[in-house]
């Protein structure tokens, strides 16, 4: 019997993309692996067994010149880096059930079992390939997908190459993947998505994909013929059903396989509904449930880049400000479908406001007051007199886990925090509502004292346990302040008139973070980052700039601005905010000379200024352009005499 109910188990199979092992993994990486580990945890509370898989890409040749690059191997490059995924998983509290690296022995063997398997039933031919390729992005592009002759995807340079090749016969399963997509549309989603790779990509017609390099050794070699590389699409697909133990001998396959969901970024979305559909089609296995390609993070309202020095790094956040704190903001900020902002200030803002505000303050309320009305010993229910007030709460707390079920069932997990945080506000005011403080002051009033007590707790028991999957060690430190266990399920969550609460007094679980001095100190940081990187190396030598070509300089416009507006920035003893003239419109720029300068000694003078650099954000205050100075310790700006017309470029 116990056999028996165990194969009737529910399962549950969700995986992230393997990320490519290029350079340290950022928030765009940190968002779907968060998001995967929010629902397989849900799962997990649910009932389900679930198998959650992650892990690294480490084959091709962006991987093996970076390790020329660094003076390593390929293999002990990959190695350093997956160390440091392996960290901020840690650091992040991801819960996986397998990391599959694409350098596994039992990987590489699976995917040459399968490149066998196509190539043996017709599926895989040889051939020549001619197109552009674009090395960062392991793609290939005829002249009419180019954009101005540059990649499509990421607009960088791409290579006229010719090479022998092993094709992958997908125009063949053009009629069948479209008849699948019809028959299934939640297979792709968000829809938006479904209607791009239909219209853009599946329907104009397919050509057969190239699977195999000649150029490059850092790979998986082609079984019957070895100086060809399998390519590294086909390669990392792959990990969805080798991690499973697909023409092994393990049994996740049988158990796991289709896996429920695939979370992707939008970008690789092509690849997840085109090439690796049609290969589970070869291999005669069913498809994935579902493909949902999550969208993209800006910061600061810009696209994040090493650059501009705006990359959200994971680790850092979690670190000083809590994995929990960095877990909520992901999951409510964005609508997982959709892009979204990650602003410092916003994230500073939503820990105040929600974490703070609404859940630390009503735990502490609660427990404090427990605490001084009842000694942390709330009496039993018959000691309780109830009002229709708390039928409401209670009534509320029922419908609020019903939507959250519903929104978490459907990965709207933003929708579900929000109603969370629903029955947290509604809970707060019910404090107010109700005045424990007046209640207690009157004996004949001690039983409805009590039932306010206890109806407080039961919210913040039931907020605790829908929390679980998004905040595990808040959840656990709300319920051990309410002196009970950690929640392990989700099922069948009710109100209850007889939980055994016992109040103690813990730490506040969210501080409130004065925003203005943080702010402060992370543009003092960025500041003494900057300088530090402009300083000497160790050798009093400093670091040789790349030498750039004339075409590159004249990529710069520099031109003739007059300053006509100057004030102070607001709340910041560093910048100038000033509007200026560069003939054919004016301009507003931030400039982090108020050190030097007093705003009206700069009104009415001539400057250098880089016409056509990309818009920043400082202080929140947009900067559309750069005023040229001098020097470190003592500033100077770049003036132009007043003989020079405004507008006029500078060569």
């Amino acid at each position: 019997m116990k056999g028996l109910l165990l194969t009737m188990k529910k399962t549950y199979c969700i995986t992230t993309p393997i990320y490519y092992p290029s350079a340290s993994l950022h928030l765009g990486n940190a968002y779907p692996t968060v998001i995967a580990d929010v629902m397989a945890r849900y799962k997990r509370m649910c009932g389900y067994d679930v198998f959650y898989m992650t892990g690294t890409d480490e084959h091709g040749m962006k991987i093996e010149d970076a390790a020329k690059k660094a003076g390593v191997e390929p293999k002990t490059f990959v190695d350093n880096i997956v160390a440091g995924v392996r960290d901020l998983w840690k650091t992040l509290d991801i819960t996986f059930d397998k990391y599959i690296r694409t350098t596994d022995d039992y990987h590489e063997k699976t995917v040459q079992s399968i490149f066998q398997k196509l190539y043996d039933q017709g599926d895989i031919y040889k051939g020549y390939y001619e197109g552009h390729y674009c090395t960062p992005c392991e793609s290939y592009w005829t002249d009419t997908q180019l954009v101005n002759g540059k990649c499509p995807d990421c607009g960088r340079d791409v290579q006229l190459t010719k090479e022998e090749s092993y094709f992958l016969r997908i125009s063949k399963y053009q009629q069948q993947l479209i008849d699948y997509i019809e028959a299934h549309p939640e297979f792709i989603q968000p829809k938006s998505r479904l209607n791009e790779m239909m219209n853009n990509f599946i329907k104009p017609g397919l050509e057969d994909l190239s699977v195999s390099r000649t150029s490059f050794t850092w790979g998986i070699k082609v079984p019957f013929d070895e100086k060809h590389v399998i390519y590294v699409w086909m390669d990392a697909l792959s990990n969805y059903i080798s991690g499973l133990g697909y023409m092994g001998d393990s049994k996740r396959m049988e158990s796991f396989w289709p896996a429920d969901l695939h979370l992707v970024g939008k970008e690789i979305v092509r690849f997840h509904v085109i090439i690796w559909p049609i290969m589970l089609m070869m291999l005669g296995l069913p498809l994935p449930k579902q493909i949902y390609g999550h969208g993209w993070w800006t910061s600061e309202g810009m696209k994040m880049s090493k650059s501009m020095g705006n990359v959200v790094d994971p680790i850092e956040y979690s670190n000083r400000y809590g994995r929990d704190a960095f877990r909520y903001f992901l999951c409510r900020e964005m609508t997982i479908g959709a892009d979204g902002d990650f602003s410092h200030k916003g994230f500073l803002t939503r820990i105040n406001s929600d974490l703070a505000n609404d859940l630390g303050n009503l735990l502490s309320r609660t427990t404090a007051m427990c605490l001084k009305y009842f000694g942390g010993v709330l009496p039993s229910e018959k000691e309780r007199e109830i009002a229709d007030i708390d039928e409401e709460i209670s009534a509320l707390a029922e419908e609020t886990f019903g939507l959250y079920k519903s929104d978490m069932d459907e990965l709207k997990l933003s929708s579900a925090l929000t109603e969370i945080w629903k029955l947290c506000s509604r809970a707060n005011k019910y404090i107010d509502e109700t005045q424990p403080w007046m209640l207690c002051k009157d004996e004949t009033q001690k039983m409805r004292l009590a039932s306010v007590m206890y109806n407080l707790c039961e919210a913040l028991r039931m907020i605790a346990v829908m929390l679980a999957p998004f905040m595990p060690s808040t959840s656990e430190g709300i319920l051990n302040q309410l002196g009970l266990q950690k929640a392990t399920a989700v099922t069948d969550l009710k109100w209850q008139t007889n939980t055994p609460f016992n109040p103690t007094k813990g730490e506040n679980l969210f501080p409130r973070i004065d925003i203005e001095a943080d702010m402060k100190r992370v543009d003092e940081e960025k500041a003494s980052k900057h300088a530090a990187e402009s300083k000497t190396t160790g050798d009093g030598e400093k670091e040789a700039a790349e030498l750039i070509t004339i075409d590159d300089f004249y990529k710069i416009k520099l031109v003739v601005a007059k300053i006509l507006e100057c004030e102070p920035v607001p709340k910041s003893d560093k910048l100038l905010r000033m509007i200026v003239d560069i003939g054919n419109e004016t301009r507003q720029v931030v400039s982090g000379i108020a050190k030097w300068y007093k705003p009206e000694d700069l009104i009415g003078r001539k400057v250098t200024f880089i016409a056509n650099l990309q818009t920043a954000k400082l202080r929140g205050v947009e900067s559309q352009g750069m005023i040229l100075a001098s020097g470190e310790e003592d500033v100077k700006v770049v003036f132009i005499d007043d003989s020079v017309g405004i507008g006029e470029e500078i060569r």
